[in-house]
């Protein structure tokens, strides 16, 4: 299945059955909706307890209303006490001064889970022990919903759940991650995607008198980047295999992009995440991110899109001069790279077939015939030294004919088609595009899709990315230093290798809410007038 999920085109050769209807043999219904049932939910926004602890998502759906209103009648939170709790083990902040009370999620497994040889990460009861004790529940809603309480934002939003017999389950909504988590901790989908936010609840789209009524309205802005789309020109590696080597495509791409969408769009909140194979996708954040139109979306992705057709459409880039400033400055970033990580370590010429490609991006026929006598007089001449010898003859005034500004014009498309971002842009343009979220586990390789720090994304090592089956070893073997034995509980996923990125998608989400809240009370006092005077 490919690694986000548009709902024009659900389907891939290996997907297996998609259903919207949740008809599997394996998924507990109720109605013909797919809503999964959601037990032990505790009272929200009622200081009784519920006489009936199981729940269902009917139920929820019933009350979504209630708590909507808590919300919008509650008292002011402060700013300063908003990001005060955040350690806590509590599911919501004491702080927030809010009426509203979430259960608890399930407490972990008292005993430790032990992780055998023979353990990996298709194992039912392993991918039970991740969800429940490592999987940052908490931030993953803080980060969707913009704010520590609940609100449509989170209660609107489609998620979708690919199960462990590849059915697809589309269209299910939690008015808390409480019941994200207990649901996935009863269905056990080896993964699940991330929709849009909808005009209204998912599961009642099919009570509304009129289809238009429900549309998608907001999700982030997201850039998809897979290394399959480079496999012409990495010869290190092919298909779903990766190295080191041709990961820096993905550096590439993630320093040329992140710096477009922060400089040229102003955007501030954009998060890059490791696929858990072989690629990476951003999540721009910013509200005026998440609220742009199919349109917009079409026309930013247009503009970072350089290199076009597929391998063996010819010539990639067709660019005008003078160049864009985009452009200028991503041939800056990418010049240091095309010599150490394309010439070097790829040495993308070294045989005749390949060489001969580099050949026909050259414009003048006599210096071109010139390279090839002396290149087939030397077979496995570097790629590096190739690329020198092309300015070499040049500049022998062998070609009588030859203009400097067109070679220089065609070295530098050549740098770009082997350096520049290779964008899925299907993923970028649609409003309701489905995307695999963060920290799930790869079914394929049972690493965890991390974040990535961009201030170090070139020290990022995708084969260094801890696997699940690494990160519950890490909990059985753990010991409690002498010095924090005193001190608070320790969450599991701080004894593990998968805390510095939790605390980097904490900080990240902090910021995100920071700001919403910000101008939330900067549009507040406009409104009601609150503005001084001179």
């Amino acid at each position: 299945m490919p690694h986000s999920v548009s709902p024009e085109d659900p389907a891939s050769p290996d997907q297996g059955a998609i259903v919207e209807e949740a008809r599997t043999d394996n998924v507990e219904t109720q109605d013909s909706e797919g809503t999964a049932v959601a037990d032990n939910m505790g009272p929200i926004g009622d200081s009784q307890t519920s006489e009936d602890p199981d729940m269902t998502m009917a139920d929820a759906g019933a009350i979504e209303e209630k708590i909507t209103v808590k919300v919008e009648t509650a008292t002011e939170v402060k700013l300063e006490d908003l990001f005060a709790d955040m350690d806590s083990d509590e599911e919501f902040p004491s702080s927030t001064g809010q009426d509203i009370k979430i259960s608890s999620s399930p407490e972990a497994p008292a005993s430790p889970v032990h992780i055998g040889h023979t353990s990996n990460s298709s194992d039912p009861e392993v991918m039970r022990s991740f969800y429940q004790r490592l999987f940052p529940w908490r931030y993953l809603f803080q980060w969707l919903n913009h704010s520590p309480t609940p609100s449509t934002d989170f209660g609107h939003r489609e998620f979708a759940f690919t199960l462990q017999n590849d059915a697809y389950l589309r269209y299910q909504s939690f008015p808390t991650h409480d019941l994200l988590r207990k649901d996935v901790l009863r269905l056990m989908p080896s993964r699940f995607e991330i929709g849009p936010v909808y005009s209204t609840n998912p599961r009642d789209r099919k009570t509304l008198r009129k289809s238009t009524a429900f549309k998608p309205i907001a999700k982030e802005l997201c850039f998809d980047i897979d290394l399959t789309d480079y496999d012409d020109i990495r010869t290190c590696c092919d298909k779903a295999n990766i190295c080191n080597k041709c990961w820096q495509f993905i550096t590439m791409a993630i320093k040329v992009i992140d710096v477009a969408l922060r400089d040229d769009f102003g955007f501030k909140h954009i998060m890059w995440v490791y696929s858990g194979r072989r690629g990476a996708h951003a999540w721009v954040c910013d509200k005026k991110a998440r609220q742009m139109d199919d349109h917009k979306r079409r026309a930013l992705a247009g503009y970072l899109e350089v290199i076009k057709g597929g391998a063996q459409g010819g010539k990639r880039v067709n660019i005008k001069r003078p160049l864009h400033p985009h452009v200028a400055r991503s041939l800056d970033i990418l010049k240091s790279h095309f010599q150490t990580d394309i010439l070097h370590d790829q040495d993308p010429w070294e045989t005749d077939e390949k060489f001969d490609r580099l050949l026909q991006l050259l414009p003048d026929k006599s210096l071109n015939e010139a390279l090839r006598k002396k290149w087939n007089s030397a077979p496995g001449r570097a790629s590096t030294a190739k690329w020198t010898d092309i300015d070499a003859l040049a500049k022998s005034g062998m070609s009588k004919s030859l203009d400097a500004k067109a070679l220089l014009d065609a070295k530098q498309d050549i740098v770009l088609e082997y350096t520049y971002p290779r964008l899925d842009i299907e993923v970028s343009k649609h409003l309701n595009h489905l995307l695999k979220s963060p920290f799930v586990v790869h079914p394929g390789t049972g690493r965890v899709c991390v974040p990535i720090n961009t201030n170090h994304c070139e020290d990022f090592d995708p084969l260094s990315v801890p696997t699940v089956t690494d990160l519950l070893r890490e909990i059985d073997e753990w010991t409690t230093p002498e010095e924090e034995k005193d001190g608070k509980a320790i969450q599991d996923w701080e004894k593990t290798s998968l805390k510095p990125y939790v605390e980097y998608f904490r900080s990240f989400v902090l910021g995100i809410m920071k700001d919403e809240k910000e101008v939330k009370v900067k549009r507040e006092r406009e409104e009601n007038g609150d503005v001084m005077e001179f």
